[in-house]
């Protein structure tokens, strides 16, 4: 037991460095986000990461073959993806970053709702209360009607909703289809699609821009590899929620760094939320109560342009064995 718990603080400590690390790559996302169009960015963080996942897929000799067994699922994958990029990052540099986190942590309500007439899944009357509780919370966020709405709200909505399409589709097709093309797969459909489109949102980039997209691709790479190490060492049903010690580090660089302060209804929208997101992981944690697991087998963000960590780990654990 001692061990176990040993483990499970190790995991829970590593999650938090990754959120840490992810909420400062949002910032750099942010910070070029008032010169750059969110096309742009993703194209070139993505272009980027290229040479890691190139390292990293060569050491997986025994997958050679790229052509995707399941061709129309890695195809919506791969569109899902850019989406999520593209929107997420015209979230963050359009709204407060405490506002596009909150938004964006109705991901695993929706990946909930997805999993019944994707995965199967059964979700009784609970999980339903919490789903319907945690889209209200969105509602008191976005305040329809008593506050402007903006593109930056849709797109902070869009990023949830074609982020937990994503993850589920791995689920429904992870067991069968090759590492190598749930890796590489989205990250050249990003690069073809938003090249392109660059042509149209193109601007001249110092050098010192160029760098700071390089610290995009390799922030996001670095806090996936820490999210893999945080399942390794802890349960799921610890490492999880750390996704949600997101919210502190938004406040604090959103008010030191941007002068924004969150609002009444953006905080309480955050714990109706947070509090809907974290019953449903527990309620799958419990023996006989979820056949798939989705949310807790929901590993990383899919609100970047570096591939997710559930994919990373299959490759990785491939070249260990």
């Amino acid at each position: 037991m001692a061990e176990v718990a040993t483990n499970n603080i190790r995991g829970a400590v590593l999650a938090l460095v990754a959120m840490g690390i992810f909420a400062t790559h949002d910032v750099v996302v942010k910070t070029l986000g008032a010169s750059y169009s969110a096309i742009q960015i993703v194209f070139f963080a993505a272009l980027l990461s290229f040479p890691v996942v190139t390292v990293i897929l060569l050491g997986d000799a025994r997958e050679t073959s790229l052509k995707p067994r399941h061709p129309w699922w890695v195809a919506l994958r791969s569109l899902c993806t850019t989406v999520t990029g593209v929107a997420a990052f015209y979230a963050f540099s359009t709204l407060p970053l405490a506002q596009v986190y909150v938004i964006l942590f109705a991901t695993p309500l929706v990946v909930t709702i997805l999993s019944i007439p994707i995965l199967g899944e059964k979700v009784r009357l609970r999980r339903w209360a919490a789903v319907i509780a945690g889209l209200v919370g969105v509602l008191v966020v976005m305040r329809p009607g008593q506050a402007d709405l903006s593109l930056g709200h849709l797109a902070a909505l869009v990023a949830a909703v074609c982020g937990a399409l994503a993850s589920i589709i791995i689920r429904k097709i992870g067991q069968d289809e090759r590492s190598v093309v749930l890796l590489l797969f989205p990250m050249v459909g990003n690069v073809i699609a938003l090249g392109a489109a660059l042509p149209f949102v193109y601007r001249p980039m110092p050098v010192g821009d160029l760098g700071l997209l390089a610290v995009i691709a390799v922030f996001g790479l670095v806090a996936s590899y820490l999210v893999i190490l945080a399942y390794r060492e802890g349960e799921a049903v610890i490492v999880a929620p750390m996704q949600y010690s997101q919210i502190l580090w938004a406040t604090a660089y959103g008010y030191f760094l941007f002068a924004e302060t969150p609002d009444g209804g953006t905080v309480l929208g955050a714990a109706i939320i947070i509090a809907s997101g974290l019953y449903i992981v527990f309620r799958e944690a419990r023996a006989g109560t979820s056949v798939n697991r989705p949310v807790l087998a929901t590993r990383g963000r899919p609100e970047t342009v570096t591939p997710r960590a559930s994919v990373l780990q299959r490759v990785l654990s491939a070249r260990e064995r």
